[in-house]
C-alpha cells in the first residue's frame, strides 16, 4: 500500500504540473488532482501517526485532525479567492458529515468486524459531546435564525463576532485538554499503548514529510479549485454536491485513512479523537477562520448555511452523541453512521 501511494505521488505530482502548464481538459485534471491529493494525504497520515506515538493519543489525534484539515483549509482559501462561497460552506458541511458519519462509521464498522467490542475514553466522549452540540447546534443554527431578520451587513458583523468567540473557546478547549487537565482522564490502556509501540519515522523526518506534503497539497489544491465549474457542468454536479461530498472527502483523506487504521489496530481513543476532534476543529476553528480570511477578498463569507446543510449537520451531531456517549463501539453502530451518511449523500446529489 505504501509503495502504491508513493507511485501515485511520483506520477501524479509531475502530471499535475504538466497538465496545468499545457491546460489539459478540466475533467482529466480534476481526477489527477484528486488522486494526487489523496496520495499526498497518505504521507501526511503516516507522519502524524508516527508523531502521535511519540506525543500520545490526544496530541496525536489533534495532529491528525490539524494536518488533515490543513488540506481542506487550503482548498477553501483558494475557493474563497475565486468567490465560491457556496462551495466553501458546503465543504465545511461535508467535513462535519464526513468525520462524524463516514470516518467514524468506517472506523466503528471495520474495527468492529475484527473486535466484537471496542472501547474508548468515556470522559473524552462526554466532553466532546458537549462541544459538538455547542459548536454545530448553537454556533451554526443561531446565525441562520438571526440572519432572517438582519441585513447582510449586520449578518456579516454577527458572523465575525461568533467566529472570534469560537476561536477563543477552541483554544481554551485545547488548553483544558493538553495543559490544565492533561492526563487527568487518561486511561491506563492509553499509557501502555503509547509506551509499547515504536513510530515508523523519527520526529524530524515526520515533521519534514508533513511540511513538504503540505506545500505540494497547497499547489495542487489551488489548481483543483479552478476545475470545479467545468467538472460540475460535465457530470451534472451542483456546487453544493461538489462541496459536501467531493471536496470534503478529498480534503479530509489523511484523517480518514488514519482513523480507520487506528480502529483496525484497536486504538479507538486515537480513532475517535481524529473523527470528533477534526469535526470540532472544523466547526470551532476552520469555519470561523475562513470567515475572517474572507474579509481580505472582494466577497465576504457569513457563517450562514442552508437549511439542508444545517439539518443534516445537527442530525449527525445528535446521532454521534447518542452512539458514542457510552464509550464503546461495534460494527452495527458503524453501520448506522454509514447508512446515515449515504442517505444524506443521495439527498445532496438530487438536490
Amino acid at each position: 500500500m505504501n509503495k502504491a501511494f508513493f507511485g501515485l505521488v511520483a506520477v501524479g505530482l509531475p502530471l499535475s504540473i504538466i497538465g496545468t502548464i499545457f491546460h489539459w481538459r478540466s475533467t482529466i485534471l480534476f481526477i489527477i488532482y484528486c488522486v494526487t491529493i489523496i496520495a499526498l494525504a497518505s504521507y501526511m497520515g503516516r507522519a502524524t501517526e508516527s508523531l502521535s506515538i511519540v506525543a500520545g493519543p490526544r496530541i496525536g489525534g489533534l495532529l491528525n485532525a490539524t494536518f488533515g484539515n490543513a488540506v481542506e483549509l487550503i482548498i477553501a482559501i483558494f475557493a474563497l479567492k475565486e468567490g465560491l462561497i457556496s462551495v466553501v460552506l458546503a465543504s465545511l458541511t461535508g467535513s462535519v458529515l464526513g468525520n462524524l458519519l463516514l470516518v467514524a462509521g468506517l472506523s466503528f464498522f471495520l474495527g468492529g468486524l475484527k473486535f466484537k467490542r471496542q472501547s474508548f475514553n468515556i470522559f473524552d466522549a462526554r466532553h466532546n459531546s458537549g462541544l459538538l452540540i455547542f459548536a454545530v447546534i448553537v454556533a451554526f443554527v443561531i446565525p441562520e435564525i438571526f440572519s432572517m431578520s438582519l441585513t447582510e451587513e449586520k449578518t456579516m458583523v454577527f458572523s465575525i463576532g461568533i467566529g472570534i468567540i469560537l476561536i477563543i473557546l477552541y483554544l481554551a478547549a485545547l488548553f483544558f485538554k493538553l495543559v490544565t487537565h492533561r492526563g487527568v482522564y487518561q486511561s491506563q490502556k492509553e499509557s501502555v499503548e503509547s509506551d509499547e509501540e515504536a513510530p515508523e519515522w523519527g520526529k524530524w523526518k515526520a515533521i519534514t514529510v508533513l511540511g513538504l506534503a503540505t506545500l505540494a497539497v497547497a499547489y495542487v489544491s489551488e489548481n483543483l479549485v479552478h476545475t470545479f465549474e467545468e467538472v460540475g457542468e460535465a457530470f451534472g454536479w451542483s456546487e453544493l454536491f461538489i462541496g459536501v461530498i467531493i471536496v470534503a472527502i478529498v480534503g479530509n483523506a489523511a484523517e480518514h485513512a488514519s482513523a480507520i487504521i487506528m480502529a483496525v489496530k484497536n486504538k479507538m481513543d486515537v480513532a475517535v479523537e481524529i473523527a470528533i476532534g477534526s469535526t470540532l476543529q472544523v466547526a470551532m476553528f476552520v469555519a470561523p477562520l475562513l470567515v475572517l480570511i474572507s474579509l481580505l477578498f472582494p466577497v465576504s463569507m457569513p457563517l450562514v448555511f442552508t437549511i439542508p446543510e444545517l439539518v443534516t449537520m445537527v442530525s449527525a451531531v445528535l446521532l454521534m452523541v447518542v452512539i458514542s456517549n457510552d464509550g464503546e463501539s461495534n460494527w452495527f453502530e458503524g453501520g448506522i453512521l454509514l447508512a446515515a451518511y449515504f442517505i444524506i449523500g443521495i439527498g445532496f446529489y438530487l438536490l
